[in-house]
């Protein structure tokens, strides 16, 4: 029988940290609907958040609050920031890089932002971090992965969660076992015509929540990221990090008039965007990074210049198209400071959950630091508490090809969204 200590389920850097964190003497599981590296947490841009010192705290805290439009969970703000410099550090020793100026590390600012803090790899700080969590991950021997397989239920009773149902194939779905489970799904970009996301990432441990009356928390909340490429191909969006406008970037209009200041936090200046956009009736305005980033354009960000060169757009001579996309989200299925859900034995942790912390807009670059702090906690909280449940096995259900994947969970999240408060961009 497929029996585990800890399942994990999902591969971004939520689910890696919280399975590195378990100890070596666990037997874990991590299940991943695509390949090992297709998550979110891959594509992140802009960098992780730190509290550069001391006196950062206070600054570091009400900027979040701020950008959150204070709905945010003040405990969980303050555990984030209170962790961040521990968290660079574990990143460190793990072999994670950051771009330096000097012997000192070179920080960045972004919307809503007061000063500098965010740490960054070149435009790839995500792929560089989930890289050597990936590394790590596959050099312990505790830890078995299983790439392309899907979580499409769990397995419970009695508000108790004895582990996962998963579709390992076209045709078979196998029962496996644990006597902790941890969602780490990411977020439900694929529900919406145009996101940043990857399109396999449809909000599948929400769903299942909602099937077993697992408390969810302000799933309306949804960030639209104000830049994206403009395209009229099909597809993910390409995102074009808010690094770039933190850097000096300027948005500008059909006349070529700079229209907002591209600091404000993101929700604002989306709805800025999108303003300009119908009083130009263009389908996108202008973002022009030459001649207002100071930095070596192509060397910080490289990833973006390969990217809109593909595309016919040199950013180093010429503005290019952007129009914004559904890019996160702040809601999801509740889970306290530890990641524990209503539901015992069940954890979630990362975009998949909700703890507060971002209340109802996310501060940039808090994404990658909010997922590394509350995985580890949740990690810790299950070391701590860990006891034996007694054994359950449930029959091998026959679920339909499209379960918890399909257009009746696509439909169930979106009505709940659309119950609470629904947005446009659905």
């Amino acid at each position: 029988m497929n029996e585990y200590d800890v399942i994990i389920a999902g591969s971004g850097i939520a689910g890696l940290f919280c399975a590195l964190n378990l100890g070596r003497e666990k037997n874990i599981l991590v299940i991943t609907k695509d390949a090992l590296d297709q998550s979110d947490s891959f594509l992140a841009q802009g960098g992780i958040c730190v509290q550069r010192d001391d006196d950062d705290y206070d600054s570091f805290v009400n900027d979040t609050l701020k950008a959150g439009h204070y709905e945010n969970d003040i405990k969980a703000v303050q555990t984030m920031v209170g962790m961040s410099r521990e968290i660079i550090s574990d990143l460190l020793n793990i072999g994670v890089n950051f771009d330096r100026v000097g012997d000192d590390f070179s920080y960045t600012k972004e919307g809503a932002h007061s000063k500098p803090r965010i740490l960054h790899f070149k435009d790839t700080t995500g792929e560089e971090i989930n890289g050597k969590l990936i590394k790590k991950t596959r050099d312990y021997d505790n830890i078995t992965i299983l790439e392309k397989s899907r979580v499409i239920d769990i397995l419970e009773k009695n508000n108790t969660c004895y582990g996962v149902a998963v579709r390992v194939s076209e045709d078979k779905t196998e029962n496996y076992y644990a006597n902790v489970t941890v969602l780490a799904t990411g977020g439900i970009g694929g529900l919406f015509k145009r996101s940043t996301n990857y399109p396999h990432l449809t909000g599948d441990a929400v769903a299942i929540a909602l099937k077993h009356n697992v408390a969810v928390k302000n799933i309306n909340y949804i960030q639209i990221h104000p830049t994206s490429l403009y395209t009229e191909k099909p597809g993910r969006a390409f995102l074009i990090s808010e690094s770039v406008r933190g850097e000096g970037a300027i948005l500008i209009n059909k006349a070529g008039e700079r229209f907002v200041d591209e600091l404000l936090p993101r929700d604002v200046v989306t709805k800025k965007i999108y303003e300009q956009m119908d009083a130009d009736n263009m389908p996108y305005v202008r973002l022009c990074i030459a001649g207002h980033v100071k930095a070596e354009i192509k060397e910080r960000f490289p990833g973006i210049y390969k990217k809109c060169l593909e595309e016919g757009f040199d950013i180093t001579k010429q503005c290019v198209p952007v129009v914004p996309a559904q890019h996160y989200f702040m809601g999801g299925i509740e889970a306290d400071l530890n990641g524990r859900t209503s539901m015992d034995a069940l954890y979630a942790v990362g975009e998949t959950s909700c703890n507060g912390v971002h209340g109802k807009n996310r501060l940039a670059s808090n994404s990658l630091l909010e997922s590394l702090v509350f995985s580890k906690r949740a990690a810790q909280d299950i070391m701590a508490n860990w006891q034996v449940k007694t054994h359950q096995v449930f029959p091998v259900n026959s679920y339909p090809s499209n379960w918890a994947i399909g257009e009746a969970d696509k439909g169930m999240i979106l009505n709940e969204i659309k119950r609470q408060d629904n947005i446009n961009a659905v």
